[in-house]
């Protein structure tokens, strides 16, 4: 039997045996609601840490998941869930980093093998063995969580769990695209989308020193930006994004797509200036055309951006921390999962919603 095999044999044991149940919100087929249940109550294994689950982010990537709409299917049944943040309960065997009383957060890094080149140099986000919270494996929609103690979040003293939830993914995945768009402080760079994702990224890019410019078709989310420090705002119904920017700024040095429509896209990489960056984050069950003469002739790199390491998780937490980024959430039980999704497929979420236990 392989190890992974093994581990989530003896995980299962150990869920089995726990003694006493949670209620969780579960995918149990494709494309239908979840079902609140009960749900027997895992323990910690080796090296695990057992959270107590005060609050979880809802992020579109759960409704991918819960339609498995990409290529790699999340296994079934599953508890959604990568912003899940709570109070450690219990502390497998071996585990001394970690006490019962702390508060940590789960993210879409569940785990890595840290033993493979891309771990080995500090890329464990590109781990072909990893784990992913919420998909591979259970996560946050739920009472209770269990994972590495290695890889969970330690969230900062002083920080709401409600309001620092999103940064396990929304923050940390913008944090990172900024800094590997090879944008200086000074520069002008574009955020393509101003929702769940982009209201937090345009706050990251500010403390980092950028000029920004927001792009959105909906005035209310534009007007947001205005609020959280957007030097420029571009309505894409009703002029060209493009080239609106291009005019207005000469092209901007990194241009950040969050949204999920293959026109942003295309959108973001026209705006972008001679030797400048696109920085790929959304995920749209679409392709990408890249137009091969003017990446060569312009220098402009197109780059792929997948969450943070446990690195920039900490440095994105630490903006948290310092106040410099705050997510803007409306709460929802974990009852509501079902009419929060469909909020969120009909685009009507400004900011990001977190389920409360």
């Amino acid at each position: 039997m392989e190890t992974s095999t093994i581990n989530e044999f003896n995980r299962e044991q150990e869920g089995k045996t726990a003694g006493t149940n949670m209620k969780a919100a579960v995918v149990n087929e494709f494309h239908q609601q979840l079902e609140v249940k009960d749900m027997p109550k895992p323990a910690a294994g080796r090296g695990e840490v057992l959270v107590k689950i005060e609050a979880c982010g809802v992020c579109h990537t759960d409704l991918h998941a819960a339609h498995g709409d990409w290529p790699v299917k999340p296994k079934l049944p599953l508890i959604p869930g990568h912003e899940g943040v709570g109070i450690i309960e219990e502390i497998g065997e071996g585990v001394t980093s970690l006490k019962a009383g702390d508060r940590v957060g789960i993210p879409w890094l569940y785990s890595a093998c840290g033993e493979c080149e891309y771990c080995l140099q500090g890329q464990e986000t590109l781990c072909p063995h990893q784990e992913n919270g919420g998909y591979s494996v259970d996560g946050g929609y739920a009472e209770y969580c269990v994972a590495p103690a290695d890889y969970v979040a330690r969230i900062p003293d002083g920080l709401d769990p409600v309001e620092v939830a999103p940064i396990l993914c929304a923050g940390v995945t913008t944090y990172k695209a900024l800094k590997v768009s090879g944008a200086r402080p000074g520069d002008w760079v574009a955020i393509y989308g101003i929702g769940g994702l982009g209201h937090i990224a345009l706050q990251y890019a500010k403390a980092m020193g950028f000029n920004v410019v927001a792009v959105d078709i909906a005035d209310e989310k534009l007007e947001l930006a205005r609020s959280l420090g957007a030097d420029e705002t571009v309505n894409g119904l009703n002029e060209d994004p493009a080239e609106a920017i291009q005019e207005k700024v000469g092209g901007v040095q990194a241009a950040i797509s969050v949204a999920v429509t293959r026109k942003a896209f295309e959108q973001a990489y026209q705006s972008v200036k001679r030797g400048g960056t696109l920085v790929v984050v959304g995920l749209p069950n679409d392709e990408l055309p890249i137009p091969i003469f003017n990446t060569v002739l312009n220098g402009v790199s197109v780059k792929g951006s997948i969450v943070g390491t446990r690195l920039d998780m900490k440095e994105a937490l630490d903006f948290a921390a310092r106040g410099k980024v705050r997510a803007q959430v409306e709460t929802a039980p974990l009852d509501n999962i079902n009419e929060v999704f469909d909020k969120m497929e009909k685009g009507k979420i400004n900011g990001r919603i977190v389920l409360t236990m």
